[in-house]
């Protein structure tokens, strides 16, 4: 059997590295679309998240209510574009999500009622999620196999840089102008790092292009077991069906449900929390730049270990990281340990931002991941899209935010558990069984 001939033709004519390896070019591009997806995000929407409060009147748990609307819609709609990505490819929804978030974003910088914001940034955030973040991490996994690790941290070191970013160009911008004017610049940075790029970049599988994951040259080369090392193996890929049958499928979706209910709460609320305990507001951004900044620079040194030891190991570390990070939020009352809560928050949710994909690809392979991924999002996302929302009421009904961090650091222990149980499941079942003579 003969190696695939690469197809040059089939590479942009932008794209200036023409004979190395195309899935270099799928990463670079879905850094840079990940980077530009974050006013969807938390992080970015803590700094809005007092100056909306202060100037329209509404209270954090109406401010929550629109990040869970999006999460919530946004694991839905991940379980119906999954299928559409498996089989025509990241470039299309990564677009028309783009399109979705700059129209979003214009509407946010527009709004006059509470009830308009629920429904941009529903709609922006669910565009991420299923598009953008969907699209990205799925077109990477399909590219990468004994490199996967690495590459998904790549993509990970963009989103977790565009949170760290972000605050510090917006909260000069809202402290001088407004949130309106913060909110208009961040359509124009959308449409231009989403859409565009998107649109002239991306592509489904090496395999269309005559080429091979991780720019191999010997078809024998590709997936090893699942949740190791992919040096050296068969490329091996569940099916839905299957993967939904195993004890591991729903043991990871449980690990990484509760990890986003804990994180994506303390990416929204955590610099509120701090301004409330008298630190400056000046130094919300910074605070955000610190955590979401040591998880870019983590990133990769967590691709490097998940390639090489088993991702649920390397993934019970980040949520240990995690747990203690929120430790120290529940007593923090000084800049020392708001800093040190976010050095550890960062390097835990550095770990997950790459585990959350590694463990599901390395499990399950490459060729259902879309419908894989976006099922597990679809089991996961009422109960993660919960943890924002509940630390916002908890809040408004107590006016302190230790009630929420405490159930947040607690649920972390179940973390533990489901990884624990999350052994490997073998080969599918049309693998495991011997062929007829």
């Amino acid at each position: 059997m003969h190696s695939p001939v690469p197809n040059h033709s089939g590479i942009p004519r932008l794209w200036p590295f023409k004979h190395a390896y195309y899935g270099w070019g799928i990463v670079a591009t879905s850094v840079l679309v990940s980077f530009a997806q974050v006013p969807m995000y938390g992080p970015v929407l803590s700094v809005f998240m007092k100056p909306i409060g202060d100037d329209m009147g509404w209270s954090r748990g109406d401010i929550s209510l629109a990040f869970t609307i999006g999460s919530l819609l946004g694991s839905f709609v991940s379980s119906i574009v999954g299928h559409y990505i498996d089989r025509y490819g990241a470039r299309l929804s990564v677009v028309i999500a783009g399109m979705v978030v700059t129209g979003a974003l214009i509407g946010l910088a527009m709004m006059q009622e509470v009830w308009q914001f629920w429904i941009f940034f529903g709609a922006g955030r669910t565009a991420a999620l299923a598009g953008i973040n969907m699209g990205t991490t799925v077109a990477v996994a399909n590219w990468f196999i004994r490199k996967r690790g690495r590459a998904v941290s790549l993509l990970g070191i963009g989103l977790r840089t565009g949170q760290a970013v972000f605050p510090l160009f917006i909260a000069p911008v809202i402290l001088w102008l407004s949130w309106r004017h913060a909110y208009a610049l961040l359509a124009v940075v959308a449409f231009s790092l989403i859409v565009l790029p998107g649109w002239i970049f991306l592509r489904r599988r090496p395999e269309d292009l005559g080429m091979l994951p991780d720019g191999d040259l010997a078809p024998e080369l590709g997936e090893q077991a699942p949740g190791k090392s992919n040096a050296g193996a068969g490329d091996v890929s569940w099916t839905l069906h299957d993967a939904t049958r195993t004890l591991a499928f729903w043991m990871i979706v449980t690990a990484v449900t509760i990890v986003v209910f804990a994180q994506t709460a303390v990416n929204l609320h955590a610099v509120a929390s701090f301004q409330d305990r008298g630190i400056a507001d000046a130094f919300a951004g910074v605070f955000v730049f610190i955590f979401a900044g040591t998880a870019a620079l983590s990133a990769f040194g967590w691709g490097a270990l998940m390639d090489r030891f088993h991702v649920r190991w390397v993934s019970m570390v980040a949520t240990s990281l995690t747990a203690s990070s929120l430790l120290v939020l529940i007593f923090a009352d000084s800049m020392p340990m708001a800093f040190l809560f976010s050095v550890l928050f960062g390097l835990g949710i550095g770990g997950w931002t790459v585990g959350q994909v590694v463990l599901f690809a390395n499990y399950f392979g490459r060729a259902h991941a879309g419908a894989i991924r976006g099922f597990g999002q679809l089991a996961a996302g009422p109960v993660g899209a919960a943890g924002p929302l509940l630390a916002g009421y908890l809040y408004d009904s107590t006016g302190d935010y230790t009630v929420p961090f405490k159930i947040f650091f607690a649920s972390l222990g179940l973390v533990m558990v489901a990884l624990l149980l999350a052994r490997p499941p073998g080969a599918p079942p049309l693998i495991r069984e011997p062929s007829t003579p």
